[in-house]
């Protein structure tokens, strides 16, 4: 059971990926050879899965989705003016 799996995933960290980001600004990876699933845009970084996986860790440095950073900034800028009057 336990060396098919690790064959497997050998299998997958030899391939090629392609980092993906998604309208919230959140990353993944996704192979080069499928479809890119909906929702999902290529940001032009394609390597092996660790250097796919190294450039996410650099660039994704706020993981709440988009739409949440917009509300707590929001927010922020309610309070902001509210403690000016």
């Amino acid at each position: 059971g336990g060396t098919r799996f690790e064959r497997v995933t050998d299998e997958e960290d030899a391939r090629d990926y392609t980092v993906v980001i998604n309208h919230d600004e959140q990353y993944s990876i996704w192979f080069v050879d499928r479809e890119i699933p909906r929702g999902w845009i290529e940001v032009g970084v394609r390597g092996k899965k660790s250097e796919c996986l190294d450039y996410i860790e650099e660039v994704w440095v706020d993981m709440r989705p988009l739409r949440v950073r917009w509300q707590l900034e929001e927010l922020a800028r309610a309070d902001e003016a509210g403690g000016a009057r």
